[in-house]
């Protein structure tokens, strides 16, 4: 599936909010009928975060015998900010969500002067001048394997806080164009086997911080060894700049 998540409330279903879920569902009762139905995501995401490719297993209790006709038939039908890109069958023992192998986020912003506000839904503004060469060798702080409880909202005692990140950097943005995005944007790019709550709008907010010059790269790597600072850290990223960009499987 991909998604403009600017105006919904995330992938997960919840009452009396639009979510994708809950849109999708809504779409496969008209397309499908009365048929019984049970949609499952790889995972969840955020209000206003975005995906370019975002796996979901759509269960039924009858088989769809065109899965082209189908596939037509449900985008026809789906609202204009979500589509549906492909379709194949998988066994029972497949589950979209452990079955996993890795996952790539892309966060969209700029800096400077104010962009147009039609690029909002897919890219943040940080106001201020930044020093992107000093945010580059930030990201590539966060590469490998380190400890993250610093980088999760609501952690609890239980959860394993030792991840590895594959990839981590800074780029310019050669990916989306628009007439009206500013001259100049940039993508953060992260990839993981598996991520943290809020873990990649936390380490674009520390980049945001270290670029404004209020903490130091020597901040960021103690931040990353376990008990080495004894607050949370201050500033999620927004995040409408954050886009889920892959998930490989090994089928």
């Amino acid at each position: 599936m991909q998604f403009l998540g600017f105006r919904l409330h995330g992938f997960q279903k919840q009452p009396d909010v639009k979510t994708v879920q809950g849109l999708i569902e809504k779409t496969l009762k008209h397309v499908l009928g009365k048929e019984k139905t049970k949609v499952l995501g790889s995972g969840r995401t955020d209000a206003r975060v975005s995906a370019t490719n975002f796996p979901m297993e759509l269960f039924l209790y009858e088989e769809i015998t065109d899965l082209t006709d189908f596939l037509s038939l449900f985008n026809h039908n789906l609202p204009n900010d979500i589509k549906a890109l492909s379709i194949k069958e998988v066994d029972e023992k497949f589950n979209v969500i452990t079955d996993s192998k890795v996952k790539e986020y892309l966060y969209f912003f700029s800096y400077g002067e104010k962009f147009h506000p039609f690029a909002a839904p897919v890219m943040t503004c940080f106001y201020e001048d930044l020093d992107l060469e000093l945010m580059k060798k930030g990201a590539k702080l966060f590469q490998g394997k380190h400890w993250f409880k610093h980088y999760c909202t609501k952690p609890t005692e239980f959860a394993n806080y030792n991840r590895e990140i594959l990839v981590s950097e800074i780029v310019e943005n050669d990916i989306y164009s628009a007439n009206f995005f500013p001259d100049k944007s940039y993508v953060y790019r992260i990839k993981s086997s598996g991520f943290l709550r809020n873990q990649v709008r936390l380490i674009m907010g520390t980049l945001f911080r270290l670029g404004k010059g209020e903490i130091t790269l020597e901040f960021i790597k103690k931040s990353l060894i376990e008990h080495n600072i004894d607050r949370p850290l201050p500033f999620v990223a927004p995040a409408s700049g954050l886009i889920l960009n892959k998930v490989e499987y090994e089928l």
